[in-house]
């Protein structure tokens, strides 16, 4: 039999489809509803978590007469509950850098929403019985102990809920860690089965608490209140074991809040390759809180009493003070060098995510040379603020960096979108840096940078011998990348415009990757 032209050449086509529907897929996984904090692929998870447990229990199960297999469902969700709890959790290590125990909170949440659940179906229904037949609810230790196990599992979720963690997160902690204490005494009183589903959970907590505890330094450290809203912490003889991008829990030891630690992200690269004038490990505290209120008073109070002490001393005088350091944990789960065109997106105080790696990428682009094959050829730096006085807070930085990329093969545009007409006049001389009253478009941004610039026809780079005009940085395959960090509103709209552009030309452009960093709780 002869073979048709269309034979002839069949794979290519149907690879191209298949690449097509896959890059599809990935893109609508990434939408993010409206007023959810879960994107499409979370939401499937979670679904999909949620079938399995409800057919475990459903199937072939005589739950009105013994709803027990709904309460051993439950038991069973407290290692899944405490896996996804630790810092230092197996998962995270499995998957990777960019999967820390910040992301996969939402399966602790699920795990433990579920649990409750499948306690609810059991306790509800062993009332029922109970009614039914007229036996005593309370009375007897196994009906008492259920009772007061299931109360407390119902404190343990309602003070878990969204608007509880964020108005009260003190309270939430509170109550979270010792109601699940009071859990597993009450619940190993009601059933003897309880107690082999207590040892993982312990085993996890412990192991993670051991692991913190090899990790934990304490340092010295300097303060600097930028202004009233920011303050800047940097940590001396910490040179390596971190990196741009990643956050440490910080504990400083300063007027009575020794005890209390907060995440915060680190946002420069190694002192080895970075742009900075002044390297290290430099953390930004916005003040949003009691905590960060209470650093950014005492910064500037000890600022005005050493310039009081001396006259000549900046009134901005770094503040000496010991920390603790726990980490670091999380980073980006993309690596900007491998992509030719990067847009980085910061709201406010996010900044503190996207500069540290926009340090990372240049500093290892032009001071290291690429010694990593770095691909990166374009970048576009956005900053979301409210006022023109805030970007004081990291011009001296944003200044350093785009020297370091000005005439070099990395074309950096820095764009800062004010979105309050307050302090105009407070406009530091950053190179290749526009200054924008709106608040910008993420897709447009996006759209902006993988299309040809109107000057690619005369501007080029030049790395290794090879010249390459702007207009063909993308169109070679060379793929994006997009982090964004900041409030929910933004990085849902990034994960958003990523999802829109890999649906339609994903493909074409070799994918388009994405890492979002929420400063939310």
């Amino acid at each position: 039999m002869g073979m048709t032209p269309e034979d002839k050449h069949p794979r290519p086509q149907r690879c191209h489809n298949v690449s097509r529907i896959w890059y599809s897929v990935i893109s609508v996984s990434r939408w993010s509803l409206p007023y959810v904090e879960l994107n499409a692929g979370q939401i499937f998870t979670l679904a999909s978590y949620l079938v399995v447990l409800l057919v475990c229990i459903i199937k072939d199960a005589p739950l009105i007469s013994n709803p027990n297999r709904a309460g051993f469902l439950a038991l069973a969700q407290l290692p899944i509950v405490f896996l996804f709890a630790t810092k230092n959790s197996l998962f995270s290590l499995l998957l990777g850098p960019g999967n820390g125990y910040e992301k996969l909170n939402f399966l602790h949440r699920m795990a433990g929403r579920l649990m409750f659940l499948a306690a609810g179906i059991h306790g509800s229904l062993w009332i029922r019985n109970h009614l039914e037949f007229s036996l005593p609810i309370l009375g007897p230790q196994k009906e008492t102990s259920g009772v007061a196990s299931f109360s407390l599992l119902c404190a343990i979720v309602l003070s878990s809920l969204r608007p509880v963690r964020r108005l009260f997160y003190g309270m939430f902690f509170f109550v979270h860690v010792l109601t699940f204490v009071a859990f597993f005494v009450t619940v190993c009183y009601h059933t003897m089965y309880a107690s082999p589903w207590i040892f993982p959970p312990l085993a996890f907590y412990g192991a993670d608490m051991l692991m913190r505890m090899l990790r934990y330094r304490i340092k010295d450290a300097t303060l600097v209140a930028q202004d009233k809203f920011l303050t800047t912490i940097r940590v001396n003889d910490c040179d390596d074991g971190w990196s741009a991008g990643q956050h440490v829990q910080l504990r400083v030891f300063f007027s009575g809040r020794m005890l209390e630690s907060h995440p915060l992200t680190i946002l420069s690269a190694l002192p080895s390759y970075s742009c900075l004038t002044n390297p290290g490990l430099i953390l930004g505290a916005r003040v949003n809180g009691d905590w960060t209120r209470a650093l950014n008073d005492f910064a500037r109070k000890e600022q005005e009493r050493l310039h009081a002490q001396d006259k000549d001393a900046k009134s901005t005088a770094a503040v000496p003070v010991h920390v603790m350091l726990d980490g670091p944990y999380g980073g980006p789960s993309v690596d900007l060098g491998e992509f030719e065109s990067a847009l980085l997106v910061a709201g406010g105080s996010g900044i503190t995510f996207t500069l540290g790696l926009l340090d990372d990428i240049v500093g290892r682009c032009v001071k290291l040379g690429r010694r990593g094959g770095e691909r990166t050829r374009r970048i576009e730096f956005s900053w979301c603020i409210r006022s023109f006085g805030h970007i004081q807070w990291f011009s001296p930085m944003l200044m350093d960096i785009a020297n370091v990329a000005e005439g070099s093969s990395i074309d950096l545009r820095i764009s800062i979108f004010v979105t309050c007409l307050c302090d105009p006049d407070a406009i530091p001389p950053i190179p290749n840096c526009v200054v924008i009253l709106q608040r910008p478009s993420i897709y447009n941004l996006l759209c902006e940078l993988i299309a040809p610039s109107s000057s690619s026809s005369v501007e080029s780079v030049e790395d290794q011998g090879e010249k390459m005009e702007r207009s063909e940085w993308v169109c070679r395959g060379g793929s994006v990348a997009v982090c964004a960090s900041g409030p929910e509103s933004l990085t849902a709209e990034a994960q958003n415009a990523v999802a829109r552009l890999g649906v339609v030309r994903g493909l074409e452009l070799g994918g388009v990757a994405v890492h979002v960093e929420r400063f939310a709780l």
